[in-house]
């Protein structure tokens, strides 16, 4: 099979795909990475992190981080317009307008994941806005200069990143990640699910491309073209740092390793909407945010808090807006094919509501946009309180900031805790009094959540797919992570000009020494 863009480019793929059923039964999300991978390996306990040194994947993925890292070495001493110049042409192979649609139209026809105009907007307006995120970054030489602390900061390159890449987001999270590397000269092989493995190496084959006619080596992108969770195992334990998307079994065995690892964690995004909001912004943002390429992202809209004063007006907009209210007949067939022995099931995951409401079994308007779950409980008895990966959002209702607090910190205790969640507005002590309550590593306020958290064009986030959910999370960063997390550091520290002097006892220690006396 092959695929031309406008001037003629022609990139070949293999035209074979063999799935099995365990592959498009496992959940496909980031934030189910652990799943898909304990799914396709029959189990799902913790994935084994020993290696058998007669095991023909140990030779394999060893020779491809040995070409990997001979490409690394030879742009180690580049400079920072050769490495500029290199991610420009990486972003510009993929989302040039032509190449874009077809990369776009290829993804939904392999992976039968969200829409069309949903890629579109990632792979054409994500990786730009990422590129131009970074561009004028200095990741090369000296970083920065503390005059006060006489402290220079100069980068140095990690070298082999081995990175995982979603079937929910594979046309941009490759790109995303590998211009991110490539900034810190860098070198990546991206290990992808098995449902996106052809979008994978179609897009790593664009970027490669491209890089050799800067004049660089091509294998400073790789990927997995036929991926197993051995292989992926495998990758992590010889790379030189591991950015992983997923949570639970898959972050443990990156930590489990023994190689340097990113670990993001569990989407579950939880909205809440005061009485001072602006309710018709709110009601079009959260809409965008729930329905943006079929809910594909961890990120969308998983939850919504009304509170009291605002509840049945903002609901009537969101029925506007195309919500359909569940009866409780409905919401029982729509759990029993939600999730298959406690995992979210792939067929219905970033699927439009006519489809999932055909094979649950319930009538919906024809204007259905996404599903309103009125809910009131929150852990493992009320499973809608989770990440559902749809377009469906359960509903809570809340007397005020204080309790709309209280449900979102109970909410994310389940899951989700550490990643996102928003408000919408116009109090500046409520936004903070939820900012300050909440343990989350960002608050998105009067933003489309799942357009927002990763970074775009209206606030100063850091475009990103990968986001850290600190401790709360399990993982060893709040960043959102860009290429920044894939540098060392050295620094050059020299003598002050005049040296510290300590403080007597009384100045340092105060009140504190007649207080222990």
């Amino acid at each position: 099979m092959m695929l031309r863009n406008d001037s003629g480019l022609a990139v070949a793929w293999a035209s074979a795909v063999i799935y099995t059923a365990r592959d498009y039964l496992a959940p496909i999300c980031e934030s189910q990475t652990n799943a898909v991978l304990a799914k396709l390996s029959g189990t799902d306990t913790m994935l084994d992190t020993t290696t058998n040194p007669n095991d023909p994947i140990v030779d394999e993925i060893a020779a491809l981080v040995a070409r990997s890292r001979a490409a690394q070495a030879q742009i180690e001493n580049y400079t920072q317009e050769q490495v500029d110049d290199l991610i420009r042409a990486m972003v510009w192979a993929v989302a040039e307008e032509s190449v874009a649609e077809k990369i776009a139209q290829h993804t939904v026809e392999e992976t039968q994941l969200g829409n069309y105009d949903g890629k579109y907007l990632k792979i054409f307006k994500k990786t730009r806005a990422t590129l131009f995120d970074i561009i004028n970054d200095k990741s090369v030489g000296v970083l920065e200069e503390d005059h006060e602390r006489n402290i220079v900061k100069i980068a140095k390159p990690m070298g082999v990143i081995g990175a995982l890449s979603p079937s929910t987001n594979p046309e941009a999270t490759p790109v995303i990640k590998a211009i991110s590397a490539v900034k810190g000269r860098n070198s990546i092989i991206v290990a992808p699910h098995p449902r996106a493995k052809l979008t994978n190496k179609l897009i790593c084959e664009l970027m490669r491309d491209a890089i050799v006619k800067m004049g660089a080596p091509a294998d400073l992108v790789l990927s997995i073209d036929v991926p197993s969770v051995e292989k992926t195992n495998e990758l992590m334990r010889q790379c030189d740092r591991v950015l992983a998307t997923g949570g639970g079994a898959m972050v443990t065995a990156a930590y489990s390793s023994g190689t340097p690892a990113l670990g993001v964690g569990v989407g579950n995004a939880v909205i809440t909407v005061d009485e001072t909001a602006d309710l018709d912004d709110a009601a079009t943002k959260i809409h965008l945010s729930k329905t943006l390429d079929l809910a594909a992202s961890c990120s969308s809209d998983n939850a919504v808090i009304l509170v009291d004063a605002i509840y049945d007006e903002m609901l009537a907009k969101l029925v506007a807006k195309g919500g359909y209210i569940m009866s409780d007949d409905d919401k029982q067939k729509f759990e029993d094919v939600l999730w298959i022995d406690g995992h979210i099931n792939a067929k219905v995951v970033a699927q439009t509501p006519a489809f999932i409401a055909g094979i649950a079994g319930f009538d919906i308007p024809e204007e259905t946009e996404f599903f309103i779950i009125p809910e009131t409980g929150f852990g493992p008895d009320h499973p809608f309180s989770g990440e559902k990966m749809t377009v469906s959002m359960a509903l809570y209702r809340a007397r005020d900031i204080d309790h709309a607090i209280e449900l979102t910190n109970n909410i994310q205790a389940y899951q989700g805790q550490g990643h996102s969640c928003g408000i919408y507005s116009q109090s500046d002590d409520n936004i903070m009094k939820l900012a300050n309550a909440t343990r989350t590593s960002r608050v998105m306020v009067n933003q489309p959540q799942a357009a927002s958290n990763s970074g775009n064009l209206w606030n100063g986030m850091r475009q990103t797919f990968s986001l850290g959910c600190g401790s709360w999370g399990g993982n060893g960063t709040n960043n959102n992570i860009s290429w920044r997390d894939l540098i060392n550091e050295t620094w050059v520290s020299k003598p002050l000009a005049v040296t510290k002097t300590l403080p007597d006892d009384e100045e340092l220690f105060g009140d504190v020494m007649r207080k222990l006396a």
